[in-house]
């Protein structure tokens, strides 16, 4: 691929640490460390993570794990959309081909994993590809919406979801290839009507 963006910018407050999330150790590496290791192994032009929230301890960190890892800086507008897009202004203006997106806090994901979504997509010829999963307690999710030939339709926030979405067991990973050009196009329209105020990327 082009480049690997890891979003590695959360708080993550759901852990009840003063410890970024990121940077709890599970099998002896640190969290982003390991999305880093899966995302090398794809051999990306450009691995870069995004960082804000301690921001300079996130960052050195970083650096410890992949000295040629690029960091770029969220801005106080929240969102995955939002990170995404910081991440790719910071990557050359002229970048072309597929840009995977993933994070910084999905230890099991694997290097293979990576490079089976890269197939698909590719094979394919769709300007996007997501990883999805069914789950029997999609709670908390967001939910694939397919259109009646099967194709993905649109990706709803479980806190956005109608209660027929919600019924679905189908989950978003948050995991993607992209054609690099339409990335960039769609970013630039995101807005943040919804009920986190936030740019997501799913939209």
């Amino acid at each position: 691929p082009a480049a690997v963006i890891v979003l590695a910018a959360g708080e993550g407050t759901r852990m009840k640490s003063a410890t970024p999330k990121i940077l709890h150790t599970i099998g002896g590496r640190s969290l982003v460390h390991h999305a880093i290791a899966a995302a090398r192994g794809v051999e990306p032009a450009y691995l870069e993570v995004v960082v804000r929230h301690e921001r300079d301890r996130v960052a050195a960190h970083i650096t410890a794990c992949d000295p040629d890892a690029l960091i770029a800086d969220q801005d106080e507008i929240k969102g995955t959309g939002r990170a995404v897009e910081c991440g790719l202004a910071a990557l050359p203006a002229d970048l072309e081909g597929t840009v995977v997106v993933t994070y910084g806090d999905v230890p099991l994901l694997t290097a293979e994993t990576l490079r089976d979504l890269l197939a698909s997509h590719a094979g394919s010829g769709c300007a996007v590809t997501v990883i999805t999963a069914q789950l029997e307690d999609p709670t908390g999710y967001g939910r694939i919406v397919r259109d009646p030939e099967g194709h993905v339709a649109r990706i709803v926030e479980h806190k956005d979801a109608t209660d027929a979405e919600r019924a679905l067991t189908e989950v978003n990973s948050g995991i993607y290839a992209f054609d690099g050009a339409l990335l960039r196009a769609g970013l630039a329209a995101l807005g943040t009507d919804n009920a986190q105020g936030e740019k997501y990327l799913t939209d």
